[in-house]
């Protein structure tokens, strides 16, 4: 464990060095929040809570994405990053160290949209779903940490970019992150139970409020965890097997 602490402060030392890795991971997020969240729902409690809820699965997705998949692939640039891999300790303490730095981004990103939802909505949540709603992000992150790490291991650091920006945004609206629930057109709420962005949306409305969620979404989200999952550890295998070969 202390291992792994010390290398989620490297890389936290890392992303703090480029202010600009931190604020962009809140940017989007706070921008909808202040540009569609405030003068369209702010005034309804119920609404302005579930489109905040929404806000804050966006950033979760948006933190891990990028800060893995581009990083995870930077990393792989680095000649420093080959000869970590060869250390006595194996890849288990650099891997927690990377999740656990990942884990402080993800919730670092979220104090945007929480302070502008509390302070420029009428949204409200209680201690207690406040407290389900941290919980429930750590839970949401999985998913979008093993996309991020499957992107970083199969590409190299320009590619991982550009695909982790054409996947970004097809998965917000695709899931219904930008619309309130059960109001997305047609098409959307067709084809939002089957993606990941949404199965993490309905576990945090439920989080913050009354909200049903479809048994479709969460199966949908765990065959997403599983086959993310499978394909990073295929990703990360074939990279160590170029590296060594």
């Amino acid at each position: 464990m202390q291992l792994a602490l010390v290398h989620a402060r490297y890389q936290l030392l890392e992303i703090i060095r480029i202010p600009v890795a931190v604020v962009g991971s809140a940017f989007f997020p706070a921008a909808a929040m202040i540009f569609f969240v405030v003068p369209f729902a702010g005034d309804d409690p119920v609404g302005a809570t579930f489109a905040t809820a929404s806000m804050v699965t966006f950033s979760v997705m948006s933190a891990n994405i990028f800060q893995y998949g581009v990083g995870v692939a930077e990393d792989r640039d680095q000649p420093w990053n080959p000869y970590t891999r060869t250390l006595p300790a194996g890849p288990a303490p650099r891997f927690a160290g990377r999740v656990l730095a990942g884990l402080a981004l993800t919730y670092l990103s979220l104090i945007p949209v929480v302070v502008i939802g509390a302070t420029l909505t009428a949204a409200r949540i209680t201690p207690v779903a406040f407290l389900l709603t941290a919980a429930t992000v750590a839970v949401i992150s999985v998913p979008f940490t093993l996309m991020g790490l499957a992107i970083g291991y199969s590409l190299p650091s320009k590619a991982a970019i550009v695909v982790a920006q054409v996947v970004f945004l097809p998965l917000a609206f695709g899931g219904g992150l930008l619309s309130a629930p059960g109001d997305a057109p047609g098409f959307i709420e067709t084809i939002a139970p089957y993606l990941p962005t949404r199965g993490a949306a309905e576990l945090m409305w439920a989080a913050v409020g009354d909200y049903p969620v479809e048994p479709l979404s969460l199966i949908m989200l765990g065959v997403w965890v599983v086959l993310l999952a499978t394909l990073a550890g295929w990703a990360y295998r074939r990279d160590e097997g170029r590296r060594f070969s």
